[in-house]
C-alpha cells in the first residue's frame, strides 16, 4: 500500500506537466473554437461524445506517465491558468479579443437566407426557421437580421413594422 506523502509526490516533471498541460489546452483550444462552434442552441449527443473521447485522449497526452494527487492539481492548475488568462485578456486587449472570440455570421439579411455562411455552419433552412418560430416570428420576411453569434446563439433582429 502506497503511503500517503507518495500521493502527493510529483511522478512526473513538474516542468513537463505545465507543458504538456499548455500545448494540449491550445491545441484543444483551437479545435473547439474552429470546428466546434454550431451550436444552434443546445449540444447534440454527437458533440457531447466528441468532447468526452477527446477529453479521455488529451488526457494521456497531457499527463504523459503523471499518477499522483499533485501531478493532478498541477495539469488542472495549469489549465484554468491558460483559460483565465485567455478570458483576461480578450476583456483587457481588443485585438487579442477579436482572435479569440469567433465574429458573428449573418445567416439572414433582408428576408432572405444567407446559403454559403449556412452551408459552412452546417445549418439547415430547418433549423433557422425553427429558431424564428421560437422568437414569434412565422416568415422569412420579418426578419431584419439573424446571425450565429459566437458564443453558438442565434440573434434575431425583427424587420420595423
Amino acid at each position: 500500500m502506497a503511503h500517503i506523502h507518495e500521493l502527493f509526490n510529483f511522478s512526473a516533471s513538474p516542468v513537463e506537466i505545465i507543458f504538456r498541460g499548455s500545448i494540449i489546452f491550445w491545441f484543444l483550444f483551437l479545435i473547439f473554437r474552429y470546428i466546434l462552434r454550431r451550436d444552434i442552441g443546445n449540444v447534440g449527443v454527437s458533440d457531447f461524445l466528441f468532447v468526452v473521447i477527446v477529453a479521455d485522449a488529451s488526457q494521456n497526452a497531457m499527463s504523459g506517465d503523471a499518477k499522483t494527487i499533485s501531478d493532478g492539481i498541477l495539469l488542472i492548475s495549469t489549465l484554468v491558468f491558460w483559460n483565465f488568462a485567455i478570458d483576461w485578456a480578450s476583456y483587457k486587449v481588443e485585438w487579442i479579443r477579436k482572435i479569440m472570440e469567433a465574429p458573428a455570421i449573418i445567416l439572414v439579411r433582408g428576408g432572405r437566407l444567407h446559403h454559403r455562411n449556412m452551408r459552412r455552419e452546417f445549418i439547415t433552412k430547418e433549423e433557422v426557421m425553427a429558431k424564428l418560430r421560437e422568437q414569434g416570428i412565422e416568415t422569412l420576411a420579418a426578419v431584419k437580421e439573424m446571425r450565429l453569434e459566437s458564443d453558438g446563439e442565434l440573434s434575431v433582429i425583427k424587420q420595423n413594422g
